[in-house]
């Protein structure tokens, strides 16, 4: 098979792009500085549509209630209905929309802190735009970033989508419980993981049942 690959200089746009990427890289730094001064931590939850970003996101503000004064800025093309099952968590939420951008960018993360009240906060959620290549491109100032996966994304995810996994701190294998109806090797998935990145922690959970959530909080010192 001829595989044709796109090289350093090729692509059409590559000038405006980078410098879209440094613009974002600088205000990624900025929202970070915002987010230091007032001792809040700051998670980017990224993973494609259905993973169970969502679930995950919900099950550990459930778990960290109480501990922590929680926020969650959750970004979506149009609607608001992840940002409602969090709200109902008891979490402050602010919902992004960010209408054909298949990603967040700190720009619009910038806008959505500037709403929250900081003063009271201590801990961040980002749930960024189901999507597993845009998001890894863009920072957003947060200080951990976790890719959820699934096993009902099929046996390859990882290894077709290697570039999202290279800046995270942990990875979530999510929906395990259907691992073998799907037939996908959860240890594979891991492996898979580990190879792109030997540092990064992996995790496996049930989103459904709460199996697994209070190992992703531990993997991220939380």
């Amino acid at each position: 098979m001829h595989i044709v690959d796109s090289k350093e200089g090729e692509i059409f746009d590559i000038e405006l792009e980078e410098s879209l990427l440094e613009k974002n890289r600088e205000l990624a730094r900025s929202n970070r500085i915002i987010l230091d001064e007032h001792g809040i931590l700051a998670i980017d939850v990224m993973g494609a549509i259905g993973s169970g970003k969502t679930s995950l996101i919900q099950r550990m503000v459930g778990n960290l209630t109480g501990k922590y004064a929680i926020a969650v800025i959750a970004g979506d093309l149009t609607t608001t209905i992840d940002a409602d099952r969090i709200k109902a968590e008891g979490a402050e939420v602010i919902q992004v929309n960010t209408g054909k951008e298949c990603h967040l960018d700190a720009y619009l993360v910038k806008n959505a802190i500037a709403e929250l009240p900081l003063e009271k906060l201590d801990l961040l959620f980002i749930e960024n735009v189901g999507n597993l290549i845009c998001p890894g491109e863009f920072p957003l100032g947060s200080h951990k970033r976790i890719v959820v996966i699934s096993v009902t994304e099929g046996p390859y995810m990882v290894v077709k989508h290697p570039y999202i996994f290279m800046d995270a701190d942990a990875v979530v294998i999510n929906k395990i419980d259907l691992s073998e109806a799907m037939g996908v090797s959860i240890a594979q998935l891991e492996r898979d993981a580990l190879k792109i990145k030997p540092s990064i922690k992996v995790v496996k959970t049930n989103c459904i049942t709460g199996e697994g959530v209070d190992s992703v909080i531990e993997a991220l010192d939380i």
